[in-house]
C-alpha cells in the first residue's frame, strides 16, 4: 500500500501557493505556473540544476523530471543539468559550480554533495549574481549565515520522513530488539536528519540502535556496513538504511549471511529498483520524496526570483516538499 496525501493544502501554505498545482502524487506538473508572467520577460534565464552522482536512480529521475519541465515549456528558459560521479565527490561539484558561474547562468539550483563544503562556492555564485536555490540536501544554515548568505530551500522534511519509515518497522519490533542505522553522508544535513528520524522512531519503540555507520549513499558502502554490523551484532532484527542504494547493498548483506526473513530492512527515496523488494518483502517500507518535483519547484522558485528582478538577499525561507510512506 503506497500511502499518498494530496499536495493541495501543502501548496497552499509554502511560498509557492499558486505557483505549481500539484495533482496526483505521481504526476509531474509540466505547465509553467506563470506563463503569462514569465512570458514577459525579454531575456530568456538559462538555469543550472546541479545534482549529486548520476549513478543514484533518484538524481536520474530529478535529471529527467526538471528536463521533460524545460521540454513543455522550452520558449521560457533553457536548462543544463550536471551531475558527479559518487556521491563524495565534492570537489568535482564545486568545480562544477564554477563552470556554471563561468558560463554565466542566471540561476544555479544546487543539491549538494557536502552541507558546508559547498557553501564558498555558492557565495561565488551570488557575488557574480547568479540566483542560487538549494533543493535536496539543506545548506548549513549556521555557515551560511557566517557568509551573510540567503538560500532558499527546497525539499522536504527529511527527519519526519524517516520517521514515517522508522514508525512502520516498529511494527514488527519489540522493546529491546537491536537495530542499526546505515547513514548517508555523514557531512549532509539530510543525512543527520533522518538519522534523527530513525532513532526517534526506535526510541519510541523501544528498539535498541547499536550502530550507526555511514554507507556514503552507495550500494557497495552499504553492503559492506550491513556486512559488518551483521557480523558483529548476530542478535539485529532490522537495517536502517538512509537511502535505497544503500538497503539494497543491505539486502546483499542480509541474504549472504543466511538471515532473510530474520533481519528487516527499510530504506528512503523509492526509487525503481527497489520496488520488487518491497514487493517480494526483501525491504519492508521506504519513503517517495519525489525527485522530479524537487527540481521541478527548485527551478520555479529560481524563474520566480529572476522575474520578479529579486536579489539573493530578498530571498529566504524552506518550500517544504512531501515526502510519503511507501509499503509493500
Amino acid at each position: 500500500m503506497t500511502h499518498r496525501p494530496t499536495c493541495r493544502s501543502f501548496a497552499r501554505r509554502r511560498i509557492l501557493a499558486g505557483a505549481a498545482t500539484l495533482g496526483a502524487a505521481a504526476a509531474l506538473t509540466l505547465v509553467l505556473p506563470f506563463p503569462a508572467v514569465y512570458a514577459q520577460s525579454a531575456h530568456k534565464p538559462k538555469v543550472a540544476l546541479v545534482m549529486k552522482s548520476l549513478a543514484n536512480e533518484f538524481f536520474l529521475t530529478m535529471e529527467t523530471g526538471a528536463k521533460d519541465y524545460q521540454k513543455h515549456n522550452p520558449n521560457l528558459f533553457d536548462l543544463v543539468t550536471n551531475g558527479i560521479k559518487d556521491e563524495t565527490d565534492t570537489a568535482n561539484q564545486i568545480r562544477i559550480v564554477e563552470q556554471m558561474i563561468v558560463s554565466k547562468v542566471d540561476a544555479i539550483v544546487l543539491a549538494p554533495a557536502d552541507s558546508k563544503a559547498l557553501v564558498p562556492v555558492v557565495k561565488k555564485a551570488v557575488d557574480a549574481g547568479i540566483i542560487v536555490v538549494n533543493i535536496d540536501n539543506r545548506l548549513d544554515p549556521d555557515v551560511l549565515k557566517s557568509k551573510d548568505l540567503n538560500v532558499p530551500f527546497v525539499g522536504p522534511d527529511n527527519a519526519k520522513g524517516a520517521q514515517k519509515v522508522g514508525d512502520f518497522l516498529a511494527k514488527k519490533l519489540k522493546s529491546g530488539d537491536q537495530v542499526g542505522i546505515i547513514e548517508g553522508v555523514s557531512t549532509t544535513t539530510n543525512a543527520q536528519q533522518r538519522t534523527a528520524g530513525f532513532k526517534e522512531a526506535m526510541d519510541k519503540a523501544g528498539a535498541k540502535v547499536v550502530s550507526t555507520q555511514s554507507g556514503d549513499w552507495e550500494i557497495d558502502k552499504g553492503n559492506a556496513v550491513a556486512s559488518a554490523m551483521l557480523n558483529e551484532y548476530p542478535n539485529l532484527k532490522a537495517l536502517l538504511a538512509g537511502n535505497d542504494n544503500m538497503a539494497i547493498g543491505a539486502v546483499s548483506a542480509v541474504r549472504a549471511a543466511g538471515k532473510q526473513g530474520k533481519v528487516y530492512v527499510v530504506g528512503y527515496d523509492n526509487i525503481t529498483a527497489i520496488k520488487p523488494m518491497l514487493k517480494d518483502g526483501r525491504v519492508l517500507a521506504t519513503a517517495d520524496q519525489y525527485a522530479a518535483k524537487q527540481a521541478v519547484f527548485g527551478i520555479d522558485t529560481a524563474l520566480k526570483a529572476l522575474n520578479e528582478h529579486k536579489k539573493q538577499s530578498d530571498l529566504s525561507g524552506v518550500v517544504e516538499t512531501p515526502v510519503d510512506l511507501v509499503t509493500k
